[in-house]
């Protein structure tokens, strides 16, 4: 798992039907449950966009989670970037 304890910060931009299926919510529910930090919100051309920091390994799955999303998403594409950490607390939907 290397270092696991180095923070790291990706954006996730998600396209496809992800909007009115739960996604934030279970976004939400995924990132407590692995421990990772950040916020999840809708964009207004139907997209989604959420920002995980955490352990490298939590960090990854949150976004291998966003390829499929919850059971009634149809997700399209995934762009993923790297941001610096700030340091986020909590999980929170915008």
């Amino acid at each position: 798992m290397g270092s696991g304890g180095e923070l790291v910060r990706r954006r996730v931009l998600v396209s496809g039907h992800v909007q009115g299926v739960w996604f934030r919510q279970s976004c939400q529910e995924q990132a407590i449950h692995v421990g990772v930090a950040g916020w999840v919100r809708n964009l207004p051309d139907g997209r989604v966009e959420a920002c995980f920091e955490g352990a490298g390994p939590a960090v990854d799955r949150m976004v291998r989670w966003c390829h499929h999303g919850p059971p009634r998403a149809r997700v399209r594409a995934v762009l993923v970037a790297e941001e610096r950490p700030a340091g986020a607390s909590g999980f929170e939907v915008r």
